[in-house]
């Protein structure tokens, strides 16, 4: 059972360190894609601050699809290369977006956000199942430590999973 405790941690990577290890005690035993995507999100929504979205988006063939999350209604499809997701799916690489009004082709689903990271779900090997994206209500949220942390935090969410 899952209980919200603060993490306690010394730097960026320990939090993230700590918040990987809660995410395999959290899918102990369980290795089904939405069951695992769904409590990761929730994790991640709880854990993080000042988030307004937390969730992913699933590989299609030729777009993204959303999948479980936590936060407002969103976007259904995004079209690979389109918007922040479909550009780090599309390049298979972590996007950090300071001000998401500044990106080119940003797709606004909630009007609140300032800040986006968008990290790519690549198996072991190399195979794009989709994407984790979260937003933030501020600007600049996230940063060069978050987005080393949640490629680690993805990486134990792919080897827990069948996905």
């Amino acid at each position: 059972m899952y209980e919200r405790r603060e993490l306690e941690s010394s730097s960026v990577s320990a939090f993230y360190a700590d918040l990987a290890a809660t995410l395999t005690h959290v899918l102990e035993g369980e290795r089904d894609p939405v069951s695992n995507l769904a409590n990761a999100s929730a994790l991640l929504y709880d854990q993080l601050e000042d988030l307004n979205w937390a969730g992913f988006y699933l590989l299609k063939t030729d777009y993204l699809l959303v999948g479980p999350f936590q936060g407002k209604p969103a976007c259904a499809r995004i079209a690979l290369g389109k918007g922040v997701c479909g550009t780090a799916a599309a390049r298979r690489e972590t996007l950090v977006v300071a001000d998401v009004h500044a990106f080119p082709g940003h797709i606004a689903c909630d009007g609140a956000s300032q800040s986006e990271i968008v990290v790519p779900l690549l198996t072991a090997s190399g195979e794009l199942r989709g994407v984790l994206d979260l937003d933030s209500p501020m600007l600049a949220r996230f940063t060069a430590e978050d987005a080393a942390g949640l490629e680690h935090f993805v990486s134990e969410l792919l080897r827990l999973t069948d996905l």
